[in-house]
């Protein structure tokens, strides 16, 4: 009779709690509102393929959380701020939508994380790169999770001042990300004993990079470096080709490059060129095997950002399981209380300015010779510890951090 009593308290305190945290999930439901540009410069990084990773991290967890479903409602952000905060204040007032995903312009993602502070709602940006989105622009509704542009300057342009390009064209998109990267770049090589010669700004995005190149020429810089992305990138990578501005002895630094951009340049292009990454698919056997289910579903391999949406997904998804709520404040917490080890990083962290901490690595484009198939792009060179990439706390700009 005592077992049968207990066995029923233990039965009854189950249900209580189960009931409760189904209870604490709003509407019963968890939705994930998943935005980024589905069309335009940064289709290929992100776009409809970080949809696909957002889903399968969907599917990965059983597609419910304590008994609640999970739904996922997605929207072209157009590279526009102003389309993206009346997105996000649409999903949030009307749909009820608990945490947005993907957040790939840093103009756009500086607007949403704005709503989602006002609604105490959640981010997590997977594909914007400006470190001010945990410095001045940090909210305690949104996380940091692939990269951003401080540990894009300490890699890349650190290793290049070292190998003796110390003079500096900068060509920078002219919005918050380019911002934040040219301003990061130019704090490097200067500590570094480099000099930046000249910064010119582009329009984003820019179709015709021939102006830009010839002044780049013109300034006599040992380096070109591109502070832009996605297709930007490319066509500036392509048009410097066409003009021959390493034939004349520049050497071209493209600050921010991804898989996809030297999978359309090719490896006779983009050889040899350096960058800093957050994750490469071949770089081990979890990367790897998770990289050849996604491939299946989309028919590409993924870049760092479609692997951080998945990886961020999974992490916000359990999060929310052992919190027994969705509500914003309190999955952040979980989340920053749980190290990430997973396909994407190993011992990973989350710190109060929302900057998820991991390690970087600087690779470099294989030579044709090298690659072994159209996605066998990369070699890694170093690995670049995740406490020395990014920028240290005692820096921060953040009103969450107590300097």
């Amino acid at each position: 009779m005592k077992i049968m009593k207990k066995l029923l308290s233990a039965a009854i305190a189950s249900t209580i709690i189960a009931t409760t945290a189904q209870a604490a999930i709003s509407d019963n439901e968890i939705r994930i509102g998943y935005l980024a540009d589905m069309s335009g410069t940064y289709r290929d990084l992100a776009g409809p393929n970080g949809l696909v990773a957002l889903q399968m991290a969907v599917e990965d967890v059983g597609g419910q959380v304590n008994g609640a479903n999970i739904r996922v409602v997605s929207a072209d952000d157009r590279n526009s701020p102003d389309v993206a905060s009346s997105t996000v204040r649409q999903w949030v007032e009307n749909d009820g939508v608990d945490m947005v995903a993907g957040l790939v312009a840093s103009s756009v993602t500086i607007a949403a994380t704005r709503i989602l502070e006002q609604s105490n709602r959640l981010g997590i940006v997977s594909g914007s790169a400006a470190s001010s989105i945990t410095n001045e622009h940090c909210t305690p509704n949104h996380i940091h999770y692939v990269y951003d542009t401080y540990p894009l300057a300490n890699g890349t342009a650190q290793a290049v001042v070292q190998e003796g390009g110390d003079s500096w064209f900068i060509l920078t998109a002219d919005y918050a990300f380019g911002h934040a990267l040219e301003g990061d770049v130019e704090k490097v090589v200067t500590a570094n004993g480099g000099t930046v010669v000249q910064k010119v700004r582009h329009p984003f995005p820019t179709g015709d990079f021939s102006s830009f190149i010839l002044q780049a020429q013109s300034s006599g810089a040992k380096v070109v470096a591109l502070a832009n992305a996605g297709s930007d990138t490319t066509n500036a990578i392509t048009t410097a080709g066409e003009f021959g501005l390493t034939q004349s002895g520049q050497t071209l630094a493209a600050l921010l490059l991804f898989l996809t951009d030297v999978h359309a340049l090719g490896v006779q292009a983009a050889q040899g060129i350096q960058l800093t990454t957050g994750w490469y698919w071949d770089m081990d056997d979890d990367a790897r095997a998770w990289s050849d289910r996604f491939m299946q579903r989309t028919g590409v391999r993924p870049t760092m950002v479609h692997a951080g949406i998945y990886s961020s997904t999974v992490h916000y998804l359990n999060a929310v399981k052992e919190a027994g709520t969705d509500e914003a404040q309190a999955v952040r917490q979980q989340m920053m209380n749980t190290p990430i080890n997973d396909m994407f990083a190993k011992g990973g962290y989350i710190r109060e300015d929302g900057r998820m901490v991991h390690d970087m690595y600087l690779a470099q484009v294989k030579t044709p010779a090298e690659s072994k198939d159209e996605w066998d792009l990369y070699k890694i060179v170093r690995t670049i510890p995740g406490d020395e990439a990014y920028r240290p706390l005692s820096e921060s700009q953040c009103k969450l951090v107590n300097n």
